[in-house]
């Protein structure tokens, strides 16, 4: 396949990015050794034990309203075993994945086989008009016990296995504040890993992680084509040994999953060039979000997650060579 065509992305600043110029993928041989001594070190920490059995790919559940439950439910029994939700009525339904799990555990599936992710949203990111799952005019303290308590009762468990910060508060001391407060759940073990979602500035991220005592095990974001595919923040992620989730990796990627070279080597291993993009990103330590709201989808997504062949050195420097030049 000719590799003359320029990359669809060029490497620039972006707001909050360090100006020094870091190379979002492993490109030479030394760099390819490093990045496997990085996942290395990662499953030689204390998280060991959470960074072997998370899933390599998450059903995301926003969106989903009524139909959360059977969509949870046809989830798992599609082969997903993580679950991502938010305790936030006004774009998620927390309680039909907890009617999902329970008509799963009649079938045989238990709690325990599942990865359970739920979120706390501040009154930034919460419908007003709408119940809200804490009280608005409590502490921040109080608003995320209440919210973990809301959590718990709406997903039937007595644990969470990873609760994010939806996103950083209004001010670094209050994203701080917020992060203290899952530190102590963590410490109480009612939820077993913490995290954040939709931070892109590298400054707030490196500063909230040098603070922390518990270190985040998870970061969140949109992976798309406006934001280089957040390289900045997956290798800050990457060299603290923090796990990368995306969303949004095949509706942020549309002129990916239409370049010729991704659908050559769709063709060629008979995948579908969604396939190859979340395989893509798998082997390179992400975990992708899959909304799919397609049986056949969910099918396809968790096969791409699970089989042994993966892509050759030569496909993945094809696709980072289409990507970066």
């Amino acid at each position: 396949m000719s590799l003359e065509a320029g990359p669809l992305l060029h490497r620039r600043s972006l707001e909050g990015a360090a100006e020094t110029e870091r190379v979002p993928f492993a490109r030479s041989e030394a760099d390819k050794k490093k990045r496997g001594s990085l996942i290395h070190l990662q499953r030689k920490t204390s998280h060991e034990s959470f960074v072997m059995r998370i899933p390599k790919i998450i059903y995301g559940t926003a969106w989903k309203k009524e139909r959360t439950c059977d969509l949870t439910y046809q989830a798992v029994k599609s082969g997903f075993r993580g679950i991502d939700v938010a305790c936030q009525p006004k774009h998620y339904n927390e309680r039909g994945v907890g009617q999902a799990l329970a008509k799963l555990k009649d079938e045989g599936i238990t709690r325990n086989a599942i990865f359970i992710q739920t979120k706390f949203t501040s009154l930034d990111g919460q419908d007003l008009n709408q119940p809200l799952p804490y009280d608005s005019k409590a502490t921040l303290s109080e608003q995320m016990e209440q919210s973990l308590q809301t959590s718990l009762k709406n997903l039937e468990t007595d644990h969470i296995d990873s609760l994010v910060l939806h996103s950083p508060m209004r001010t670094l001391q209050a994203t701080i504040e917020a992060w203290k407060k899952l530190e102590d759940f963590h410490d109480r073990s009612v939820v077993k890993h913490i995290g954040i979602s939709n931070i892109h500035q590298l400054p707030v991220w490196e500063e909230l992680y040098d603070k922390a005592r518990v270190k985040p095990h998870f970061v969140q974001n949109s992976m798309h084509e406006g934001n280089l595919f957040d390289c900045y923040m997956r290798e800050s992620c990457r060299e603290r040994n923090v796990q990368y989730q995306s969303f949004w990796t095949l509706t942020g990627a549309p002129r990916v999953l239409k370049h010729p070279h991704l659908l050559e080597i769709a063709r060629k291993k008979g995948w579908t060039p969604e396939q190859v993009w979340f395989r893509y990103h798998i082997e390179d330590g992400v975990i992708p979000l899959s909304g799919t709201t397609s049986q056949k989808h969910m099918e396809d997504d968790v096969m791409i997650s699970q089989i042994d062949e993966g892509l050759s050195e030569e496909e993945k420097t094809i696709i980072h060579k289409f990507l970066w030049g």
